[in-house]
């Protein structure tokens, strides 16, 4: 009951939305017929990662939470009975959002999370980015454990998965479409470690531009008892070719750990913390294109 089975979908989205929808749900298939608890897409499938410059192209490409891809995959979940993280560039206003929706496996919407930090350098730019961290109870037939999700450059931002372990969080369900390197691998490790949590993340395979597959999931379990050293948390990495990437997380040893060990909020200052929700920006991380202003300048800028 309580080896949870996480299957990563690293495959090559179709170029259409209806040959998604098909393709999807055919690999969601698959993973039940493999064992699987969960099934997460990667970043936006719906449309491939694909962002149009054109506004109506934009929006024409847009799907909402109610729409029949969305429905379709809430359907199959309770068909397969598992849960399904789906990924879609969201409808919305003013602008379409970079969305994952969680559904378990009696086909309920458990949350529909929109990627909080967008990536307002490039293309997201023109995305609305979501204003909230979610965290559910997910019943599955290996038991329940707590998850929310992050997206893609979330990553890159240590608050996006500590409020995430502060409102509960067992398990990250992390959608990417980027190259997976030691660094930004070396990111998702440090935010299971620190956080006393699981990451999994799935990544589109090297046959889609600009990513290169290396899905992986992080257990968060550094020590063990009957170990003497510690542990790699790293429980999958996948290769960079397109397929389905099994990992079985062990629940029961991840809450003796987090019952036990010094990191997550066991031993936080948090009154102590106040600069970090500090607003603004100096000197050198000042950027014209940070949609919340142009922040505070230095003077050796002229500001």
């Amino acid at each position: 009951m309580n080896k949870l089975k996480i299957a990563l979908l690293q495959i090559t989205p179709t170029g259409t939305l209806a040959g998604n929808l098909e393709k999807g749900m055919e690999y969601c298939r698959e993973a039940r017929r493999r064992g699987a608890d969960i099934a997460l897409f990667p970043e936006m499938w719906s449309s491939g990662y694909q962002i149009p410059e054109n506004e109506e192209e934009l929006r024409a490409m847009a799907v909402s939470r109610e729409s029949r891809f969305v429905k379709a995959f809430g359907e199959l979940a309770g068909e397969l009975e598992m849960a399904v993280g789906i990924t879609f560039l969201e409808a919305y206003e003013p602008r379409p959002r970079n969305s994952v929706c969680l559904f378990d496996r009696w086909g309920r919407s458990l949350y529909t999370y929109a990627k909080v930090h967008t990536c307002d350098f490039g293309d997201e730019s023109r995305l609305e980015p979501g204003e909230e961290f979610f965290v559910e109870e997910l019943d599955t037939a290996a038991g329940s454990l707590r998850v929310g999700s992050m997206i893609c450059y979330d990553r890159e931002f240590p608050e996006s998965a500590r409020i995430l372990m502060l409102k509960g969080a067992e398990l990250i369900l992390t959608p990417n479409a980027c190259p997976m390197e030691i660094n930004r691998l070396s990111q998702l490790r440090g935010r299971a470690y620190e956080n006393m949590l699981a990451v999994a993340t799935c990544n589109y395979p090297d046959s889609v531009p600009d990513c290169n597959g290396h899905s992986t999931v992080f257990d968060g379990v550094a020590y063990l008892p009957e170990l003497s050293q510690s542990r790699d948390t790293c429980i999958l990495e996948a290769g960079e070719e397109e397929g389905i990437y099994m990992a079985v997380l062990d629940r029961e040893t991840l809450r003796r750990y987090r019952e036990a060990e010094v990191h997550g909020n066991a031993y936080r200052h948090p009154e102590k913390y106040g600069l970090l929700v500090k607003e603004g920006r100096e000197y050198p991380f000042v950027r014209g294109d940070y949609r919340k202003g142009a922040g505070v300048a230095d003077d050796r800028l002229g500001g």
